[in-house]
């Protein structure tokens, strides 16, 4: 195998588990749990170093599914705070 393959290989195998534990961030987020929960699960730490979980929440997948669940979060509260009232 030749330099090029292994470096492919290596970059591939990266990316496929960035991928993995961006889709398992967001299946536990929709689960309900917060995120600083889930970064801290030992699923998630014994898969990646501390950089590559900052670099998870780059994922625009990411990004757009955790911004609307805490949307979906702000509205229950605010439901729940007007219908207490």
């Amino acid at each position: 195998m030749n330099m090029r393959n292994v470096l492919s290989r290596l970059l591939l195998s990266r990316s496929r588990r960035a991928d993995y534990l961006s889709q398992y961030v967001i299946r536990q987020s929709r689960r309900g749990r917060p995120l600083t929960s889930i970064l801290d699960d030992p699923y998630v730490k014994n898969r990646s170093t501390p950089e590559e979980r900052a670099r998870l929440l780059e994922n625009p997948e990411l990004v757009q599914t955790l911004g609307e669940q805490t949307i979906e979060e702000m509205r229950r509260t605010l439901g729940a705070a007007t219908t207490a009232t």
